[in-house]
């Protein structure tokens, strides 16, 4: 079961007609968004202010916003209910388990969504020190560098699934900072985005197959883009590509 027990502060709304719920801050254990951080279990209540199977705190917020039948399902991260999902209606009625379940979905997204934004983040502030290394014309032991190749590799292939363009595009300053190099003039690079994608996973090791699952694509689409990769860079094996890509300064 996912551990509970942290607060968390209501911030995005819709459809509300006061500002009474505005920042209201919900502990582990009051209410029913209390109960669910508790459990991590989806709840509802038919009528708030009546229902006696919850703790009433909150009584002023909610009733001040005038809603009576509420559904609430943790939002999980990780190991973690890192937030609720709230639902209301303005009169009594039972939310029976097809609200929980759709509310339940929804939150599932959110979930996959902050779970990707987060390993993002991560996988930037690792680049970043990477990037900050090599700008200063450190040395890095030859360990070192496999590790930043395979987070590049990694962080192209995160890059596809983030529908967030503004997040993609600081993925895209940080690949390109990793393969600059301040003791040689930049070289226009002939390679296509996904010809670039698919030769970074192979320069860390990933046969055809698992290039293919990673970013999604056929095997004979990932060895078509590694055939026009080899005729841009005039090479003829996946190697000698990968290097012709590294001394070019189009891989770390």
């Amino acid at each position: 079961m996912p551990s509970a027990g942290r607060d968390v502060r209501l911030t995005a709304f819709a459809g509300t007609r006061t500002d009474a719920l505005h920042g209201l801050l919900i502990r582990a254990g009051n209410g029913l968004g209390g109960r669910v951080l508790l459990t991590a279990r989806p709840g509802s209540v038919d009528d708030y202010a009546a229902d006696s199977r919850i703790s009433h705190e909150y009584d002023k917020p909610v009733i001040t916003e005038g809603l009576r039948a509420i559904a609430a399902v943790p939002v999980v991260i990780g190991a973690s209910v890192s937030g609720v999902l709230y639902c209301g209606v303005r009169e009594p009625l039972p939310l029976g388990d097809r609200v929980l379940d759709a509310m339940s979905r929804i939150a599932m997204r959110i979930s996959v969504e902050l779970t990707m934004r987060a390993e993002v983040e991560r996988r930037l502030a690792e680049l970043d020190t990477a990037a900050i290394i090599r700008t200063a014309r450190e040395a890095p032991t030859a360990p070192e560098w496999e590790a930043v190749r395979e987070a590049h590799a990694e962080l192209r292939s995160i890059a596809q699934e983030v529908a967030d363009s503004a997040l993609r595009r600081r993925l895209e300053v940080v690949c390109e900072q990793l393969t600059r190099s301040g003791d040689r003039p930049a070289r226009a690079n002939p390679l296509s985005p996904r010809e670039l994608d698919v030769l970074a996973l192979v320069a860390v090791g990933c046969p055809n197959a698992e290039v293919g699952r990673r970013l999604g694509l056929l095997p004979e689409t990932v060895k078509s883009y590694l055939r026009n990769a080899m005729r841009k860079l005039g090479t003829h094996t996946r190697t000698e590509t990968v290097v012709a890509a590294r001394r070019a300064g189009f891989l770390p």
